[in-house]
């Protein structure tokens, strides 16, 4: 079994990877880092810089958790996490998460919403603190 953290740069994200750190530390278990850019995109904000994913593998070889950093391009982020949670028979889906307004919500859809109620295992949805 795996953790696997959905990571997309926003405010969440170190919040969201020290949960799931925290998580495959207790667990005994692998991280997989999964960063979903845009394949309809010349430049996509979604990309995870290389810097902060490698100061991830870092910080998780610290604590003794074997973690790797998957990118995948894909058109609908929703999608692309649940296939790899799928792939990678997870334990647990970790997901960053923002406020938003009901009238955010409504208009633009949530694929953190997507992801908690269709994924077959167990999702954290983390946020951070106002």
């Amino acid at each position: 079994m795996t953790v696997v953290l959905a990571h997309s740069p926003a405010p969440s994200a170190d919040t969201a990877f020290r949960s799931a750190l925290e998580q495959a530390r207790m667990r005994g278990t692998d991280l997989v880092v999964l960063n979903v850019s845009s394949n309809d995109a010349l430049a996509d904000p979604k990309h995870a810089a290389d810097t902060t994913l490698e100061g991830y593998l870092t910080e998780a070889a610290a604590v003794g958790v074997t973690a790797r950093v998957e990118r995948v391009l894909a058109s609908d982020a929703a999608d692309a996490v649940l296939e790899a949670a799928r792939q990678h028979a997870a334990a647990l889906l970790v997901v960053g998460i923002r406020h938003r307004s009901p009238v955010g919500k409504l208009l633009m859809g949530s694929t953190a919403q997507r992801i908690l109620l269709a994924a077959d295992c167990d999702v954290l949805a983390v946020k951070v603190k106002r």
